[in-house]
């Protein structure tokens, strides 16, 4: 193994001629069955969309852009919306290790396994939450440096953009993953991607990354809210 490049915490490793990432946890044992190599976690963009996004940004030649465009400073605080089990929350704990991870997830099946990881890990907060209603989390939650988006509704752009309204840093990143299929099953992908971003309020568009290989019908939208006018 061969470290390419190290930036915020992310690795990006040559192994046995193959590109990959990593993150570097605390304590280095496995989350979801991602192999463990000398200490550092390795990140599967199969798995993880946020994965996904760096790996297609390093191929392309972006990645140390993308990398400062997502605000994920040690001590970073950051807004996750849905987070499932926790896989992607997992290596973003690890990129914020003095920071912390507030965790909406709206499935208590899912919120079982992700307390099951915040055992381990004392920079993640569970909120057992409907991300489509912000204000009922308002009592946990300071300003953060990151929103990241990863839900199965609608109104995607909406959440988001109520979700920033609130939380967000005037400066803080965005990072919505779009799930096409999600918002309408019959639509064309690329349309409602379109649609779900110029609902967006208050936001400079950065970067729209198309997923695929790693996911189908996904797209990541990168942006960075506006300050407010003097």
């Amino acid at each position: 193994m061969h470290i390419v490049e190290t930036l915020s915490g992310i690795y990006v490793l040559d192994i046995f001629g193959e590109m990959r990432i990593a993150t570097r946890p605390k304590v280095p044992v496995p989350v979801y069955g991602e192999r463990v190599v000398e200490g550092l976690r390795i990140w599967d963009p199969h798995r993880s969309k946020l994965a996904a996004l760096l790996v297609k940004s390093r191929l392309a030649g972006g990645f140390g852009d993308l990398v400062n465009e997502l605000n994920l400073q040690p001590d970073a605080k950051v807004l996750y919306l849905g987070a499932a089990t926790g896989t992607t929350v997992s290596h973003v704990s690890d990129l914020v290790p003095g920071g912390l991870v507030y965790a909406v997830e709206f499935s208590p099946r899912s919120m079982r396994d992700l307390l099951s990881l915040c055992q381990a890990r004392d920079n993640i907060v569970p909120l057992l939450e409907d991300a489509s209603r912000p204000e009922k989390y308002a009592s946990f939650l300071e300003p953060v440096d990151l929103v990241y988006q990863d839900v199965a509704q609608r109104n995607q752009a909406e959440i988001a953009s109520r979700n920033a309204a609130r939380y967000l840093k005037p400066g803080g990143s965005l990072v919505l993953m779009i799930k096409a299929r999600s918002v309408d099953v019959t639509a064309d992908p690329k349309e409602v991607c379109r649609a779900e971003i110029e609902r967006l309020e208050g936001f400079d568009l950065l970067s729209v990354s198309n997923l695929r290989p790693y996911h189908q019908d996904h797209w990541a939208v990168v942006a960075r809210k506006r300050a407010k006018a003097p």
